[in-house]
């Protein structure tokens, strides 16, 4: 009896070792130009704008149920990940607009089939001491098995996104800014047009 009780405790702990090899974190840091505030809008309030800030990466997002921005709203991805077209959809689980955070929940897609659960959370900070912010990812997940790897290279496809979206806000600034910079392309366009109607005659 004695031999049996001191299985047990042998086994769990080995459980309790395969389990925890199977649950990961995963973080970075990305520093941006652009305001904390403008960047946490763009998955808070229009993710379905990233895809025009990172077409190579995102090709779209829909809102399947609720509002954008709002705790248990479902939004589908569609994004291309190592070279192929993937989707996932993503139930929000928190919004701080005064932290600028937001974390989704991954309920099915493409790493449903490699995770058992998946949450990404955004974070953008006013960069101390200067202008710009520091946009933090915070990846949380657990693997179906040992064979899977840990989300390393989603880590750097959401780096990639962060810099495109960021040089998007940045030059969004830019017209705002430099209103006569779009008028000068309004001027170019109606010339470009004048010279194919004229063509055309």
């Amino acid at each position: 009896m004695a031999d049996v009780a001191t299985k047990h405790p042998m086994e769990d702990e080995v459980k309790k070792t395969e389990a925890s090899s199977l649950v990961g974190k995963l973080e970075t840091d990305v520093e941006i130009k652009a305001s904390a505030d403008k960047f946490h809008h763009m998955f808070a309030g229009k993710p379905h704008h990233v895809s025009k800030a990172s077409p190579g990466n995102i090709q779209g997002c829909d809102l399947h149920e609720g509002d954008w921005g709002t705790v248990g709203s479902i939004v589908f991805w569609n994004y291309v990940h190592d070279g192929e077209a993937k989707v996932a959809k993503e139930r929000i689980e928190a919004v701080e607009p005064d932290k600028n955070l937001i974390t989704f929940r991954v309920i099915e897609g493409d790493l449903m089939k490699e995770y058992k659960s998946f949450l990404l959370t955004i974070q953008v900070t006013p960069k101390p001491g200067g202008p710009g912010s520091i946009v933090h990812w915070h990846l949380e997940y657990e693997k179906i098995s040992e064979e899977v790897a840990h989300p390393e290279t989603l880590l750097q496809f959401c780096v990639e996104v962060s810099k495109e979206i960021d040089e998007h806000l940045l030059a969004e600034e830019e017209e705002v800014a430099h209103p006569e910079t779009l008028l000068q392309f309004c001027v170019e366009v109606s010339k470009e047009i004048d010279e194919h109607l004229l063509a055309e005659e």
